[in-house]
């Protein structure tokens, strides 16, 4: 899943958000119908648009079905019995996914400037 800094902007379109996810907007419509907690707007011509509570929300579902391998059905269980804590866990994810680019990139820009004794075990 690729990161998008989902605090800048109020909507996303269905496109925005399954290449945020990189998942095809066909999953994105499946898991709304699937998941109650997802309820997207619609526009005049019927467009979906997320807010940053969905794309949230999206994290939560997509952290369960793809990186913990839960069913459809054990996902809505553990929503439904602990939405707070998977809430924060996927938060802690993510800020710790984002360091670890940060972190990968600058060990890349010393590299780049001939910088000697830095390994990626430091």
């Amino acid at each position: 899943m690729s990161k998008q800094d989902s605090n800048s902007r109020i909507y996303y379109s269905i496109g925005e958000v399954a290449k945020m996810f990189n998942v095809n907007t066909s999953l994105i419509r499946y898991w709304e119908k699937e998941f109650d907690i997802l309820k997207p707007q619609k526009n005049n011509k019927g467009n979906r648009l997320f807010t940053n509570e969905d794309v949230k929300n999206l994290h939560i579902i997509y952290h369960l079905l793809k990186d913990k391998g839960y069913t459809i059905e054990g996902a809505r269980m553990q929503l439904s019995e602990s939405f707070d804590s998977l809430s924060r866990e996927t938060e802690l994810i993510s800020t710790l996914q984002r360091s670890k680019a940060f972190l990968e990139r600058l060990l890349e820009a010393i590299r780049k400037d001939g910088t000697q004794g830095v390994s990626a075990e430091e």
